[in-house]
């Protein structure tokens, strides 16, 4: 057995960024940048008001109140063809350009009116309310970076940019292939000594919140020829997922029939709980991950492996699941060789630290658990025996943090 660390690197390690491609801001949301986005334009493109009220020059405001004569009106998308002499004021609205000889905006509030006699009740600072012209950003400047996921923020930034088409990375292609005569899909008749496969259905979804594009290959039977056929269907994926048959039982056909047709083993077997037998390698230029077949397994190792995997092609630089202290609320004994992922339900402690309380059971095949869980608490190889009340590392599965 070889440990998580080791692992996460080495299948890290045998991928690269994809290629890129060119979508348009519509199609764009959670996409990767594949290049750096440089503003096309100057925002704002000159000093425009940021209120409501009357531009104004500041020396003629050097007591208030002060009456002006309103010489125009500028609505936002127009322009005061004129200039703001002594003793004139201009009619302005938020976003509207900055008429010349104007460099103040009196808010109109602070104002009263009697046909164009413009009284001021309160003189503002010189330049109060205008917002210069680049103070958002300008021309040519690196707004958004290559490797920067594209969150509503930042697709509204690049629109603001005049970017209505950006350059990502092409979604990682994942198939995905279940296998063994015990399951079924979710909807199919289910034979007598038969259960519901979850895995292809979780596995899918957990691809699409990381960025790739999963295609579902079906169940393979326990059977060589069957399980050959079906594995050609990945021809052209950037990596093939299969559940179950990773272990050494005699239906455990994954490993020996896909050396049929090329595969080249890099690793079998980490030293982790749950998902001991992991396969990782290659079938031509389609990568391997042989995931166990227990759903709790499956879901871990595809959050452990699969996830920095899919990050790593889409040439994301934090490809690390997020770790975080918290305390815990039981004891745990002294774990063994393996590093273990305890499913948990999380809550806030007395001095608001985060408090983390794992189930009683750990069953691998106890989907209940795992989606009832908030936090899976790590546990690193012969960790010693934790107290109630000690520190220990979770990796946190509530909203806004990532998800299996």
């Amino acid at each position: 057995m070889i440990p998580v660390a080791e692992a996460i690197q080495r299948i890290t390690g045998a991928f690269d960024p994809l290629t890129a491609e060119t979508v348009s801001l519509a199609e764009a949301s959670g996409r990767v940048l594949a290049e750096d986005v440089l503003a096309r334009t100057t925002q704002p493109p000159f000093d425009v008001s940021a209120m409501d009220g009357y531009a104004v020059r500041a020396q003629d405001l050097t007591q208030a109140p002060t009456t002006l004569k309103q010489v125009g009106a500028v609505p936002a998308g127009q322009h005061f063809e004129g200039e703001v002499g002594a003793g004139e004021t201009v009619r302005i609205f938020t976003g509207s350009r900055v008429p010349s000889g104007a460099d103040t905006v009196v808010m109109q509030e602070n104002t009263t009116t009697e046909g164009k006699q413009i009284t001021i009740i309160k003189a503002p600072n010189k330049g109060q309310f205008i917002r210069a012209g680049g103070l958002d950003f300008q021309a040519g400047e690196v707004g958004l970076k290559a490797g920067q996921r594209l969150t509503p923020r930042a697709i509204g930034y690049a629109a603001s940019m005049n970017h209505p088409w950006l350059t990502v990375r092409r979604k990682p292609r994942v198939a995905i292939l279940a296998t063994g005569d015990e399951i079924v899909m979710p909807g199919d008749p289910i034979g007598t000594n038969q259960i519901v496969s979850s895995n292809s259905h979780a596995l899918a979804a957990a691809v699409q919140s990381y960025g790739g594009e999963p295609f579902n290959l079906g169940i393979a039977p326990d059977e060589r020829q069957g399980l050959k056929t079906m594995a050609a269907g990945a021809r052209g994926a950037d990596i093939l997922v299969t559940t179950g048959g990773a272990s050494v039982g005699d239906h455990d056909l994954v490993q020996s029939v896909l050396g049929e047709i090329g595969l080249e083993l890099d690793f079998w077997k980490i030293a982790m709980r749950p998902g001991k037998p992991l396969i990782f390698g290659r079938i031509g230029d389609t990568r391997l991950l042989g995931l166990p077949g227990n759903p709790v397994s499956a879901l871990v190792c595809a959050l452990i492996f699969l996830r920095p995997a899919i990050f790593r092609m889409l040439g994301l630089a934090d490809s690390g699941s997020t770790i975080l202290p918290a305390q815990i609320d039981c004891a745990l004994p002294e774990n063994d060789e393996r590093q273990d992922y305890l499913r948990a339900t999380l809550q806030r402690a007395d001095n608001g630290a985060l408090a983390v309380t794992p189930f009683k059971r750990q069953d691998s095949s106890m989907l209940s658990l795992l989606a009832n869980s908030e936090a899976l608490i790590v546990r690193p190889p012969f960790d010693p025996p934790v107290s109630e009340g000690d520190t220990v590392s979770i990796i946190p599965l509530a909203a806004g943090f990532p998800e299996i």
